[in-house]
């Protein structure tokens, strides 16, 4: 079946199986392999990508779903020379170790303070009607879906603290 999509800006055409996951498409037939293959269900956000700049587990979605969308991965945030503001907070907090999941975590990040600065509400959300104050407790929770085997929560937290007022 045939699908088009634009990743990070270029328009893509892939002719696949209709099974294929978005995750599997970005990795094995674009070569895009900065999202990774984590627990392959939904578990661990280390597949976290932007589609239409809203954070989706790329391993749950069918690349079908998706034509004609918007799809952002980690190498369409920034360049070596010129970092996305997020990727720039991780590097200067330590906010990763292994690295495995640190692509999933900056889209992730990067979604989520879009979110926040939406007005879209999370659990911790304690008031519906006013802005959303990122809190310690409000980015763990909007964080809760993408998990850091090396346990580098504090300086993620430190990192996204750092963002909350400055990237959304």
């Amino acid at each position: 079946m045939k699908t088009t999509i634009t990743v990070n800006g270029q328009v893509r055409t892939l002719d696949v199986d209709t099974r294929t996951t978005l995750l599997d498409a970005l990795r094995e037939h674009l070569g895009l392999t900065g999202s990774k293959k984590g627990c392959d269900h939904g578990q661990c956000g280390a597949c976290t990508v932007l589609v239409n700049g809203v954070r989706v587990n790329s391993c749950l979605s069918i690349l079908a779903m998706h034509d004609g969308d918007q799809v952002t991965t980690i190498e369409g945030l920034g360049t070596p020379d010129e970092l996305h503001p997020v990727q720039q907070a991780f590097l200067e907090h330590d906010a990763f170790q292994c690295g495995y999941c640190t692509p999933g975590q900056i889209c992730s990040t990067v979604g989520m303070l879009q979110e926040a600065a939406d007005g879209w509400p999370s659990k911790e959300t304690a008031d519906l009607a006013a802005q959303v104050a990122l809190t310690d407790a409000e980015i763990r929770e909007r964080m809760s879906g993408n998990i850091c085997r090396c346990s580098a929560y504090p300086q993620i937290l430190a990192a996204i603290r750092d963002l909350a007022g400055e990237v959304a």
